[in-house]
């Protein structure tokens, strides 16, 4: 969308450029749902969007999604994997610079929104400086400061920059009170923080009873890595399968850790009742979420966790840990339910409860439903981002 009229019913329309590493391709239509669904409700309220997607030259070029919201695809110049990302905030500066200063001239830019301290924020950070406009920094996950998985040399200079990031932004949104908290710690109170969290497309995300499957079936989806926590889910599964014996799982997602569940799934003796289906298109993710039983994803590191509320949207019942960002969301027993990380006996016995007691399951759902029509839109998303834009604008 590019920047429009001036007027709106609610005052001038505020005009925000947002620079995110997260958005929506044609190979990929899930991946920054969170940052680029918000963005047309926002419309509606009087924010006008402009989007920077921001990609490597080492990385395949991205074609962009057919979104309400398009975006300009920039590419710029970084290192491969971790060692790069200290200095591609720098060169995604150099990269846009230019372009962003004929936006000033002709259309006038009153906040920049940049999605994770880096590298877009580290770019807002140079823009802000070079162009006078102020910034605001999203917080997504837990690693803040971008330290912790990469570690070493390399993670401190990470940590650095990202501490000079978010002393300068005028705010720094956070998806989560544990996010919050994690920023707190490291920078101290006299930062000011606001935590937003994501919303759901509930009319995407709506349940449909017509499309259960014939047979119990849980659901994970997220990327195969070891913190999301399959390994976990596929034990408990194993010690219910005797009682529940036409039990399956349907695991959406890729990463590093698929040849070692692969291994394991033949290990528990789980041949033919786990499916591993890879990415999958947004509506295919929908459709699976209507058909489950169950959702759940042990994850042991998750600043918040979309996939958690939009199941809760489908009307599932949903698993999550304690100690993560969806427990400021689940209501223990009521819509869902926490277990301990790294706890497959726990979690085996939540499953159990659920996979035995339809009427418990379909109350949970409802209840979980509800929680996120009251709580989670896109709608009141985007009415708390507008009023940080507003608050923190030039």
């Amino acid at each position: 969308m590019s920047f429009g009229a001036s007027d709106h019913s609610k005052g001038r329309v505020l005009r925000v450029l947002t620079l995110t590493p997260f958005y929506p391709s044609e190979s990929d239509d899930s991946q920054g749902c969170f940052v680029a669904e918000p963005l047309h409700a926002l419309a509606d309220i009087g924010v006008s969007s402009e989007v920077f997607a921001l990609q490597p030259v080492y990385r395949k070029r991205h074609q962009a999604a057919d979104s309400k919201i398009p975006a300009k695809w920039m590419r710029y110049f970084s290192l491969p994997s971790s060692f790069g990302l200290p200095t591609a905030g720098a060169f995604v500066f150099a990269r846009i610079v230019g372009q962003v200063r004929e936006l000033i001239r002709s259309h006038r830019i009153d906040l920049i929104h940049a999605h994770a301290p880096l590298p877009a924020g580290h770019a807002a950070m140079l823009l802000s400086s070079e162009l006078g406009v102020p910034y605001v920094v999203s917080v997504h996950g837990l690693d803040a400061f971008s330290d912790e998985q990469i570690g070493g040399r390399v993670g401190e200079w990470c940590r650095r920059i990202s501490r000079r990031v978010l002393h300068g932004s005028r705010r720094v949104i956070c998806v989560s009170e544990v996010v919050r908290e994690k920023v707190l710690s490291e920078l101290g109170s006299r930062i000011r923080t606001s935590v937003v969290y994501n919303g759901v497309d509930t009319k995407l995300f709506s349940p449909g009873d017509d499309a259960r499957s014939d047979r119990p079936t849980l659901l994970a989806v997220g990327n195969l890595i070891a913190n999301k926590g399959q390994e976990v889910l596929l034990r408990a599964m194993a010690s219910i399968v005797p009682e529940v014996s036409s039990l399956g799982l349907d695991v959406i997602g890729d990463g590093p850790e698929l040849s070692h569940l692969r291994e394991l799934v033949a290990k528990l003796g789980l041949e033919g009742k786990v499916r591993f289906h890879g990415r999958q298109p947004r509506r295919q993710v929908v459709d699976a979420m209507r058909r489950c039983t169950v959702f759940a994803l042990p994850s042991r590191y998750e600043g918040l966790g979309c996939v958690y509320l939009e199941a809760m949207s489908c009307g599932k019942p949903v698993v999550g840990c304690r100690g993560q960002g969806i427990a400021e969301v689940i209501r223990q027993g009521s819509n869902g339910y926490l277990v301990g990380a790294d706890n497959d006996k726990e979690l085996a016995l939540v499953l159990g409860i659920l996979l035995r007691d339809q009427q418990r399951r379909d109350n949970m759902g409802r209840a979980a439903r509800d929680t996120i029509v009251e709580r989670f839109t896109l709608s009141q998303q985007a009415d708390s981002l507008a009023r940080i834009y507003r608050e923190c604008a030039g």
